[in-house]
């Protein structure tokens, strides 16, 4: 019998151009075309906007139960830390939020100050050990790559890039895609260029030889669901953020 592979989609780019609601519409689409298979939605980024997209509430993220072990590391306790982190697996399994076929995990703020290099990389583990119990991984990783490859997991099967169409947001996302082909193992990448205020201009935009998943038209729908805290699933199917989301799923090859 054949060892299922886990598709796992990490969603990085430049701040302010609309990853995490991708992010989140990208779990929606899943989960609403695969009713029958395990979404894992992981918010990397330390704003964990995702939650608020997906209409989930965090009651625990990743960094606390890392804080929780140094913590009690720094009070001189080595027994109980050694313990604690043997239930770090338990804790993590606890901390995912369940609604229907999809999971969400939230990673929390970046690393306080002190080298816990080996309990970084034990919960990183824990994290591509709780994956491989998906069908579908997706990230919504901070701007750039390193945190992604550092906090969550080295490998990847496809890689989108988020950008708007300004030049220097189109140079951000060059950068994160070669900084990714030293730091993250990935199979498929691509861009997507959100909030375009011109779809004329699309065929004169520099990807520097990113395959072009979509070009997405500002959605007013989409504004007006941020300002009243909507989650994602309260789109209608129809808007153009939903509709150039599917494209460029379409596009990477995930069905």
């Amino acid at each position: 019998m054949e060892d299922k592979k886990t598709t796992i989609i990490a969603l990085v780019g430049k701040g302010g151009v609309g990853k995490t609601s991708l992010s989140a519409i990208t779990v929606r689409l899943l989960a609403e075309a695969h009713p029958d298979k395990k979404i894992l939605a992981i918010d990397a980024d330390p704003a964990i906007g995702l939650a608020t997209a997906l209409g989930v509430d965090v009651a625990s993220t990743v960094d606390d139960i890392r804080k929780s072990f140094i913590n009690v590391v720094e009070g001189g306790n080595t027994n109980a830390a050694i313990e604690l982190l043997g239930e770090a697996k338990y804790q993590l399994f606890d901390a995912l939020i369940e609604i229907d076929n999809v999971s969400f995990l939230a990673i929390g703020r970046p690393e306080s100050a002190g080298c816990y290099c080996k309990v970084n990389a034990y919960l990183k583990e824990i994290i591509s050990m709780i994956a491989d119990n998906f069908d579908y991984v997706v990230i919504d990783g901070e701007a750039g790559i390193e945190q992604v490859n550092r906090r969550v997991m080295e490998k990847v099967t496809h890689l989108i890039l988020v950008s708007d169409a300004s030049r220097k947001g189109l140079k951000v996302v060059d950068t994160i895609h070669k900084v990714a082909k030293e730091l993250v193992m990935f199979d498929k990448a691509g861009l997507i260029i959100n909030r375009m205020p011109d779809m004329s201009l699309a065929d004169s935009l520099d990807t520097g030889g990113l395959k072009l998943l979509a070009c997405i038209p500002d959605d007013r729908e989409m504004a007006i669901n941020d300002i009243n805290g909507e989650s994602v699933f309260a789109l209608d199917m129809n808007s153009k953020i939903i509709q150039g989301a599917g494209k460029a799923l379409e596009e990477i090859g995930i069905k």
